[in-house]
């Protein structure tokens, strides 16, 4: 296995658990929060779509797929356009109502990108610094990981939020 093919069996976990984590929700257990000051699934999943799309394609040097491919629009979001979760309120949070199909497909469609870009990487490509405003810089292969790790994350907490919308469902 080399590196690229290891990046992209890395990323290939995201959307499979995604999809994991979504089916059987309804549309209204994907939007609920643990608290108000909590992030909803569909908000989680968002992000860490909407994260991965944002960083990939700025190393990969292409448009966002969010944007190129129609995804801004359709799921109309009252945000700015070139969001990705990364600060908001926790009016914001709130904002971000999509159903399960928008979220996976998007997702799906960010992941065959991702995987399309990670294919044409030779080992000597990581070490390309991508950001010089840490200390030290950032390289590709640093930056990537990043990204894999900050969607796992947020999986995880996707899946624990599930956890407590169904033990709630259980309670009823």
């Amino acid at each position: 296995m080399n590196t690229a093919e290891l990046l992209i069996e890395a990323y290939s976990r995201v959307p499979d658990e995604v999809e994991h984590v979504l089916d059987g929700l309804t549309a209204e257990e994907l939007l609920r929060r643990p608290d108000a000051d909590a992030n909803s699934i569909a908000w989680l999943v968002w992000h860490l779509a909407r994260g991965q799309d944002s960083q990939v394609s700025a190393v990969a040097g292409t448009e966002q797929s969010w944007v190129s491919d129609g995804w801004v629009d359709r799921f109309a979001l009252d945000l700015p356009a070139l969001s990705t979760g990364y600060g908001h309120s926790r009016d914001d949070v709130a904002k971000v109502r999509a159903g399960a199909d928008d979220l996976t497909g998007y997702l799906r469609d960010v992941h065959r990108r991702t995987c399309e870009y990670l294919a044409t990487l030779a080992e000597e490509d990581l070490d390309r610094v991508v950001d010089e405003s840490w200390q030290p810089p950032v390289t590709l292969g640093v930056r990537l990981v990043s990204v894999v790790a900050d969607d796992l994350q947020h999986l995880g907490q996707a899946s624990y939020v599930k956890g407590l919308v169904l033990s709630a469902r259980e309670s009823r």
